[in-house]
């Protein structure tokens, strides 16, 4: 084991966790503030709800011995039985294989809270709380034992996804949508304006979003070396490439940069990044941030306005574009200069990783769409997924949870 190694993932752990704390900020500064409360309520929750089914039998569906044809883990680590002190070679041979445990479980924990945005303002708590341990154990845990599990069928095709670009943005991002569409638009929606609340506490929650991915991505690599440190490069890149990129759009088209629109970008560009960064240069990582910003602006000034679906925050918009667009770059961009272990991209003579990589794409999308649609079918059969009329009219913050942000509701 490596002392320096341990550090440095246990201290990326952290950075992942302190992401869905950034999430709730980000998402509660963009919800009105009647809704606040609720948004956050819904991220720390996650950050409870999914420790646990991470350590019971998440983990081990999603990295435990494969039970046969790469589909998902069997449950011979349930409960961390055999997950202890000493390294698990197939994952981290330098690092106490808890700790591997432990960095996975930080994704786990922020993939179905990226989901919120899509369908805040206007979902039942109790109702929530089902789908999320559902989705988790029937979208999360399968695609992360595809992509990343040893014996994992896309695995095995010679799928990349460094940090999450699939597994975490696409997953999350299609599914939110789904859920947002099947689950009706917000009353009033087209006929009045839903603006940000807070944008102060947005721009903080950006913020802590980027520090925090540094964890995300470059804790990726499992050590403390070269590949870690181009992985924090290419991240730091994308995200800037992105942010500036978004605001001379909005320079462009309105006469004028927004915070809100920088942000965005910034996390457009982190999203984007993240299948690719320990694949990629750090100046290609300019093109994926610039791309991802152009690509995930069409998809909410666009697409989003064409079809006239209710995504509240624009998940789908960025996460699922984002992610998409990551993932088929890294089909593009990727170099085994770079990183031996994976492969030349498109650009450098590797047509097998592109197609790879549009396959891992379809079938990320249309599993996702399939189970998060059966998911929330059981769900809101069984409980109701949508709060009554009132309740929305109210707020969440009141109806669901009994408290207010504010002592002056809007």
């Amino acid at each position: 084991m490596n002392t320096g190694d341990t550090a440095w993932v246990l201290v990326s752990s952290t950075l992942v966790l302190l992401m869905t704390v950034g999430l709730a900020f980000f998402y509660g500064g963009l919800a009105r503030r009647k809704n606040v409360l609720s948004i956050i309520m819904q991220c720390f929750i996650i950050m409870c709800v999914i420790s646990l089914q991470w350590v019971l039998y998440g983990y081990s569906l999603a990295f435990g011995p494969d039970i046969g044809n790469g589909i998902i883990g069997s449950l011979a680590w349930a409960g961390l039985r055999g997950v202890g002190g000493q390294p698990n070679a197939d994952y981290a041979a330098t690092i106490p294989h808890q700790v591997f445990m432990i960095f996975q479980a930080m994704f786990a924990i922020i993939t179905p809270a990226l989901m919120i945005g899509a369908f805040a303002e206007r979902i039942k708590f109790s109702a929530f709380l089902a789908m999320t341990i559902l989705w988790a154990t029937f979208v999360y845990d399968p695609l992360a034992h595809w992509v990343w599990g040893m014996g994992g069928w896309l695995r095995n095709l010679g799928a990349l996804d460094f940090a999450g670009g699939i597994v975490v943005h696409v997953s999350s991002g299609v599914s939110a949508l789904v859920i947002a569409v099947m689950l009706g638009r917000r009353i009033g929606f087209e006929q009045q304006a839903f603006r940000p609340h807070n944008m102060s506490w947005t721009t903080l929650g950006a913020g802590l979003l980027w520090f925090g991915w540094f964890g995300f991505n470059a804790g990726s690599a499992l050590a403390a070396g070269s590949l870690a440190a181009n992985a924090f490069v290419t991240t730091n890149t994308s995200a800037a490439a992105a942010g500036l990129t978004w605001a001379i759009i909005e320079w462009r088209q309105h006469g004028a940069p927004t915070l809100l629109g920088t942000v965005t970008g910034v996390v457009a560009g982190l999203v984007a990044i993240t299948p690719a960064c320990g694949f990629v240069s750090p100046l290609n990582a300019i093109f994926i941030g610039a791309l991802a910003s152009i690509f995930c602006f069409l998809a909410l000034t666009k697409i989003k306005a064409h079809f006239k679906y209710d995504d509240a925050l624009d998940v789908f918009g960025v996460h699922g574009v984002g992610g998409i667009w990551g993932t088929i770059a890294t089909g593009l961009f990727a170099e085994k200069a770079i990183n031996a272990a994976g492969a030349d991209g498109l650009l450098f003579g590797g047509v097998h990783l592109f197609f790879v990589q549009l396959a891992l794409v379809i079938v990320a999308v249309l599993y996702a769409l399939i189970t998060a649609s059966i998911i929330y079918k059981i769900v809101d059969q069984l409980i109701g997924m949508r709060v009554g009329k009132k309740e929305e009219l109210i707020g969440l913050d009141l109806t669901q949870h009994n408290e207010s942000a504010y002592t002056v509701l809007e």
